[in-house]
């Protein structure tokens, strides 16, 4: 490898590192977290009790894994009067999908080339 193509797959892969968010990960690869994300898609804003209607999950778990998704960004939450009601924020979760593939599409010549 020239020295050339060692420094644009450095750049292409530090790239993509920076854009692999842990947090985001983290937050869909539970199954029972991925249940309650299903809940949310399904009934758009909704409260702690509505969700957890929704969903096979005690609500103090449903209210743990809400704090989560809201940590990693995937939810968001308002407040009516002693009501929280959460939803799926759509275009921040669009934003990190598309920055991750704008990072991995220049490492791929790199990392993971066609098959000949």
């Amino acid at each position: 490898m020239t020295t050339m193509d060692y420094a644009t797959r450095s750049k292409a892969a530090n790239a993509c590192l920076s854009a692999l968010d842990a947090d985001f990960f983290k937050a869909l690869c539970e199954t029972s977290r991925l249940e309650v994300v299903r809940g949310m898609i399904k009934l758009g804003r909704a409260d702690i009790s509505d969700i957890a209607e929704e969903v096979p999950l005690d609500r103090s778990v449903v209210s743990r894994h809400l704090q989560t998704l809201e940590q990693a960004g995937l939810a968001v939450s308002s407040k009516e009067g002693r009501r929280v009601f959460y939803e799926l924020d759509g275009p921040a979760i669009m934003d990190k999908f598309g920055n991750i593939m704008a990072a991995l599409a220049p490492l791929v010549p790199y990392c993971c080339p066609s098959p000949k």
